[in-house]
């Protein structure tokens, strides 16, 4: 245990005194780093934990996103106040499909269409809504600070990176405390074997609409997060599977199930997907959907030669 917290505690240390060392570049890809890892630990939370597949998380950034990025563009309510609006509608959304999914037996591949399903018809209602910009998409005020504004999430690069890690941070925590809970180990029995986990007296319906619930909140808080960090929502931009396969492959790459999973997959995708588009564009290269192949043939790897993701064996081989 004191290795492990020793070894925690020079990661922490060394992500907090980033910033002092770190250009705006560096800063950046840090801070798409933690946002992935965290969208990475929500994701987690339902399908390593509780076994339930989404393809469509997609679904809970983009009605997040758009939900606090509303309240702001139209009432100015700012994204703290929002952000409780924007928890409220994707849980509200989750529960309804997680009701719809498990009320009715769906489970599987047919759970994991049903996800896509709601987050293309999603993507088509906000295409179709005018009051959020439709197709044209949807702008939120820039203001250029040096100082921090938290009130209205407005500031230079350290504060979104800063602000990050402490989501990340608190994803972790969150995430190890459920893990080691009574809905922990009944998630895992649920993951295992459904019927027999059932049999011994478990409501798995019960506890697979609170892994729903608490990945569908935590989702929608990386949403809010992506709203007012770039400041331009586009309906084919946010609600689109390929969003939902960024978020997924970090914890699968790194470790389904796992609590620093979702963080080496996320920084072993952004690191080298970046490092792909840098060199391709020295050489001139300009190849549309490069970055997917790219996933493809990393997740290809991983599945054929670590199956269970990149961190279980680090942890063996570090005693952890």
């Amino acid at each position: 245990m004191n290795r492990r917290l020793v070894l925690l505690g020079l990661l922490a240390a060394a992500l907090v005194a980033l910033p002092a060392f770190a250009g705006p570049y560096a800063l950046s890809v840090a801070t798409l780093i933690l946002y992935f890892a965290y969208a990475g630990q929500a994701w987690n939370v339902m399908m390593g934990f509780a076994g339930q597949l989404s393809l469509g998380h997609s679904l809970y950034v983009g009605v997040g996103a758009y939900t606090a990025g509303a309240l702001y563009f139209h009432f100015g309510i700012g994204p703290w106040a929002g952000l409780w609006v924007a928890i409220a509608a994707c849980v509200a959304f989750a529960l309804v499909i997680g009701f719809l999914a498990f009320r009715f037996g769906i489970s599987g591949v047919y759970f994991a269409l049903l996800t896509i399903a709601f987050a293309e018809f999603t993507r088509i209602g906000f295409d179709h809504l005018a009051w959020t910009g439709g197709p044209g998409g949807m702008f939120l005020r820039v203001e250029q600070r040096e100082t921090w504004d938290l009130a209205n999430f407005r500031g230079p690069p350290a504060m979104y990176y800063y602000t990050m890690l402490a989501l990340a941070a608190g994803a972790f925590a969150l995430c190890a405390a459920l893990v080691r809970s009574r809905a922990g180990y009944y998630w895992q029995a649920i993951r295992e074997n459904e019927e027999a986990a059932q049999a011994l007296g478990i409501n798995t319906f019960r506890w697979k609409m609170l892994a729903v619930a608490i990945s569908a909140a935590m989702t929608a808080v990386s949403g809010v997060f992506f709203a007012f960090y770039y400041n331009n929502l586009f309906p084919e931009q946010i609600f689109h599977i390929s969003r939902s396969i960024e978020i997924i492959l970090g914890p699968i790459i790194g470790g389904l199930g796992t609590l620093f999973g979702p963080i080496l997959g996320a920084a072993v995708l952004t690191l080298l997907s970046d490092g792909v588009t840098e060199l391709l564009a020295a050489l001139g290269i300009e190849t549309p959907g490069i970055k997917q192949v790219f996933y493809g043939l990393l997740l290809l790897v991983v599945v054929m030669f670590l199956p269970h993701g990149i961190w279980p064996p680090i942890a063996r081989r570090l005693r952890l």
